[in-house]
């Protein structure tokens, strides 16, 4: 195993992802001398710098840190900078992957690992922060902005925390890399195929995350689960390791969105759910019940992540009002649900969705919330290989929509696939109401369209049209 701690100089292939900036903040934090490389200059490579990282935007093996004691990298990066990546695998220089190295950070500390093809990001964030509230000292990696910190880690007062809080991305078999002492699984639904090739395969490795668990482990799942592979979960049972489950009580509910069932014999609930001015109000169930819970976030599936996020915190030792006044302070994550614009005549609201799911999940506590006003999506997929493998169910999700703007595939690390582009999905929408822009024609023609919400949805680069949108919308709107 490589020590981390003996390690100077370490340079990150991919430096501006959200997992890998995250790590490369966090050796900054320990003194280490810390640089990268990224083809694209964004918002987040040019915080780096402004915290003393160096990031390199060209290819060139003159600019390069001499004396680097380790290389860490995404896997994408294989594919997308594969001339960059050869250049240091030829080199003989120490490489691991992002994953490996989040294995080897959390292998002596106690560690909470949040796994999901939905809902991870979310779940991570409010454990991360009703942990940092309530006063303890934690480590946390998270998948996204949190919109409280203003970053995608929250670093230790002391040089080294006892407590960290990680989330375990599925792609690549990422979330095998560790081993936690309490694990969360909130959803498996279909994704990333062109590493799992079906559902199975891909649930299979959610049972192994599972059985990554140290001796006497907690494991959550989500209620609705409770189905094939991971029923193999409960017989953990008799290893030592505790099993719950979580869900949401459907009774009584404002909403017709979609419910999962059977939550009876759930070990933690969140229940009498009532809408307030800015979220929700309801109770958690479980050992220790907890009344008047306020979250400030939309989305049902929301509730949800709340429910998993209170469970484990208490399990932990925090006091049931600093959880309470914790969520309440709880701003959610940068482009999850995120108000753009929240206007009498205008809502825009952004969202990283990127999946059947996702979106459904989106559009559906958008209904909830404004039943009358019409709804327009902008929609920019990601990846060829998934929108290849879920085309009719992108289509089922995007017809709920009013109208429907389809940007072009957002392609990251993969080539075109014949035959796969919008219009190839835009022809299975059932709605009369949509069209494709480039995001330049989109831009040009935002005036011409009327607007009681708009929705940006998308994991690649259409955050990038988030500011330039606004300023259209509101020079012509507003």
């Amino acid at each position: 195993m490589i020590g981390l701690k003996q390690l100077n100089k370490i340079f990150f292939i991919g430096i501006g992802g959200i997992g890998m900036s995250a790590l490369a903040r966090y050796f900054k934090s320990m003194n280490k001398k810390v640089s990268g490389y990224d083809k694209t200059e964004t918002s987040l490579t040019n915080e780096l710098e402004s915290e003393g990282i160096e990031v390199m935007y060209s290819f060139d093996e003159s600019s390069f840190p001499e004396n680097i004691d380790l290389v860490i990298y995404t896997p994408a990066v294989i594919e997308s900078d594969k001339k960059i990546y050869n250049f240091f695998k030829n080199s003989k220089l120490p490489m691991i992957k992002r994953s490996e190295a989040l294995g080897i950070i959390t292998e002596e500390l106690f560690t909470v690992a949040v796994a999901g093809t939905h809902g991870k990001t979310t779940v991570t964030t409010m454990i991360a922060h009703i942990l940092k509230d309530s006063g303890f000292d934690i480590l946390a990696f998270m998948g996204g902005i949190s919109a409280n910190y203003n970053k995608n880690i929250i670093i230790p007062e002391k040089n080294e925390a006892a407590l960290v809080v990680v989330e375990a991305d599925e792609y690549d078999r990422s979330f095998l890399t560790l081993n936690p002492d309490i694990a969360v699984i909130t959803s498996m639904d279909a994704d990333h195929l062109d590493i799992y090739r079906n559902k199975e395969t891909l649930e299979q490795n959610f049972v192994k995350f599972a059985g990554k668990l140290k001796q006497n482990g907690r494991i959550f799942i989500n209620k609705k689960l409770n189905i094939g592979p991971i029923s193999a979960l409960y017989s953990m049972r008799e290893t030592g390791v505790s099993l719950f489950t979580y869900s949401i009580d459907k009774k009584n509910l404002f909403t017709a969105s979609p419910i999962h069932e059977n939550i009876e014999d759930a070990d933690f609930i969140a229940t009498n759910i009532n809408k307030t001015q800015n979220g929700y109000k309801f109770d958690f169930l479980g050992n220790q019940s907890i009344k008047d819970i306020n979250l400030s976030v939309h989305g049902l599936h929301n509730i949800e992540n709340a429910t998993v996020a209170i469970a484990i915190t208490q399990q932990l030792g925090v006091e049931a009002e600093k959880i309470k006044a914790a969520l309440s302070e709880y701003k959610g994550v940068k482009r999850r649900f995120e108000y753009i614009i929240r206007k009498e005549n205008l809502i825009f609201i952004d969202d990283y969705a990127h999946h059947p799911s996702e979106i459904r999940a989106t559009i559906n506590s958008i209904r909830d919330l404004y039943p009358e006003k019409s709804l327009t999506g902008i929609f920019q997929p990601h990846l060829y290989s998934r929108t290849r493998d879920f085309a009719d169910e992108f289509a089922e999700s995007l017809s709920l929509l009013d109208e429907l703007i389809l940007l072009d595939i957002y392609p990251a690390r993969e080539l075109p696939i014949p035959g796969i582009d919008s219009k190839y999905l835009l022809d299975k929408v059932k709605i009369n109401n949509k069209v494709i822009y480039s995001k330049e024609e989109l831009l040009d023609n935002i005036k011409n369209h009327k607007f009681d919400i708009l929705l940006t949805i998308g994991a690649g680069d259409i955050d990038k049209l988030v500011l330039p949108l606004k300023n259209k919308l509101t020079e012509y709107i507003l």
